[in-house]
């Protein structure tokens, strides 16, 4: 039986023909059977793509033969399944583009990439060594580099969570002097795959925080090597039609219903068709999810 997975990926490097790259990339994931989502620009290529295993693997294969793509970080996950043409049914269609970021900071003239990344970032540790920081030091802060509405089902324990709906958000949230005292501390950031870290921890820097780490490979990564066993807790939000993940059989359920606050983990937009939010909606109440500022008509 055919054998669906998901494969995370982004590689920052300078790429002189970023049009070029996007037509190659959308004819082989179409040669292949492949959907989902796939960013490119002058700095790197950044995607999520589902299928079925063996033409994962071939796209994987032909990527990392372009020299600029040898060192692509790359995460696999189970998928949910595939439709009646062996695509993948997490993902509604494939969408490859060139854009100005491969993560939407909205500073693209902040960010210098070289040939072997980004390049004044901060330190990036391995899963085991933000284990062993943590218990070296007392004080080191976990900054979550999401959207607030992904920590509201997991996160590291005693996460700064900054208050932001989009990516773009970030820049004015870190110049508010919010988090000015963690600059003085030892700051480790982390997100889903590793690569919105890879930019925020130059603006941290940038912006006067002293000591910053990212998790290399974000949370994918880190609950890859220890579970639920460790300092993570919770789920993983992801942007397709799983919702969520979970690396193990006893993940903390940290999330609440907006509507009965009944513990789940199960998220969805909010009923107001022109409101962007993700709400916590448990399975009982999810035809009437609805946030304070878009309440849904009875």
């Amino acid at each position: 039986m055919p054998v669906p997975k998901i494969l995370l990926f982004y590689v920052f490097t300078p790429l002189a023909d970023p049009d070029a790259v996007r037509l190659w990339q959308r004819d082989l994931c179409e040669s292949l059977g492949l959907r989902g989502r796939i960013l490119i620009s002058k700095d790197g290529l950044n995607g999520t793509i589902g299928g079925e295993l063996s033409a994962v693997k071939r796209y994987l294969r032909k990527t990392k033969d372009y020299p600029a793509f040898k060192n692509l970080d790359v995460k696999w996950s189970e998928g949910t399944g595939l439709d009646d043409e062996g695509r993948s049914v997490d993902f509604p269609k494939l969408v490859v583009k060139v854009r100005d970021e491969i993560v939407s900071f909205g500073a693209p003239g902040e960010l210098t990439v070289g040939a072997h990344g980004v390049i004044g970032g901060g330190t990036k540790l391995q899963p085991h060594e933000v284990d062993a920081l943590v218990a070296s030091r007392d004080d080191v802060v976990f900054f979550d580099g999401r959207n607030r509405f992904e920590a509201q089902i997991g996160r590291f324990r005693d996460a700064v969570v900054p208050d932001v709906s989009t990516t773009r958000d970030f820049v004015a949230e870190l110049e508010s002097g919010k988090y000015d005292h963690l600059k003085d501390k030892a700051v480790v950031t982390y997100c889903t795959g590793g690569i919105r870290c890879e930019v925020l921890s130059g603006l941290m820097k940038s912006r006067g925080f002293g000591e910053v780490y990212q998790l290399d490979g974000g949370i994918v990564r880190y609950g890859e090597t220890f579970g639920d066993d460790s300092l993570w807790e919770g789920s993983l939000y992801v942007f397709d039609k799983r919702g969520s993940l979970d690396f193990s059989d006893h993940a903390s359920v940290l999330g609440h219903c907006v509507m009965c606050g009944m513990s789940t983990k199960r998220m969805q937009n909010c009923g107001d068709l022109s409101c962007r939010e993700q709400l916590v909606v448990c399975e009982s109440h999810a035809g009437e999810a609805r946030c304070p500022v878009h309440p849904v008509a009875a």
